[in-house]
């Protein structure tokens, strides 16, 4: 079975989800609403039925463009929030929160720090007994490559 099938059959909610959007902003075009309202309208329950994230997943499956139609879908969306991060620091620190904002920023920063150690850590340093736990309880093995093995050869 290809892996649009598979996906297919295993998400019916989303075909659903998506008729069901459509078919109700055809009719509340037809009636009149403003568009305005019909796309706000669409957006919540878009977001409800958590229809991009399939949406998206449906484009990544094409091969060779889909991974790269998502990156240009998804990455004005990061920028937006950065970009209101940032236009609310800058009100903060004109209301006089500037050391506020200075702190806020520290421990975010320590904890993204933290996060990446952590990993690195996690990578290079093997958890004794991990293997026999895994095929004890018979769960598949990660497919991530394990680097502590690499470096102990």
């Amino acid at each position: 079975m290809s892996k649009l099938s598979e996906f297919i059959k295993n998400n019916p909610r989303l075909f659903v989800a998506i008729g069901v959007i459509a078919a109700s902003a055809y009719v509340m075009i037809t009636l009149g609403l403003d568009v305005r309202a019909v796309a706000i309208i669409m957006l919540v329950m878009g977001f409800v039925a958590r229809l991009f994230t399939g949406i998206t997943v449906l484009l990544g499956m094409i091969p060779v463009i889909g991974p790269i139609m998502v990156k240009v879908i998804t990455l004005p969306i990061i920028w937006i929030v950065n970009a209101g991060g940032s236009l609310t620091s800058v009100y903060a620190v004109k209301k006089g929160y500037g050391r506020d904002i200075v702190s806020f920023n520290f421990v975010v920063l320590v904890l993204l720090i933290g996060i990446i150690v952590g990993y690195i850590l996690g990578q290079l340093i093997p958890v004794k007994g991990y293997h026999k736990l895994n095929s004890v309880a018979k769960v598949e093995q990660p497919s991530v490559p394990n680097v502590s093995k690499d470096l102990q050869h």
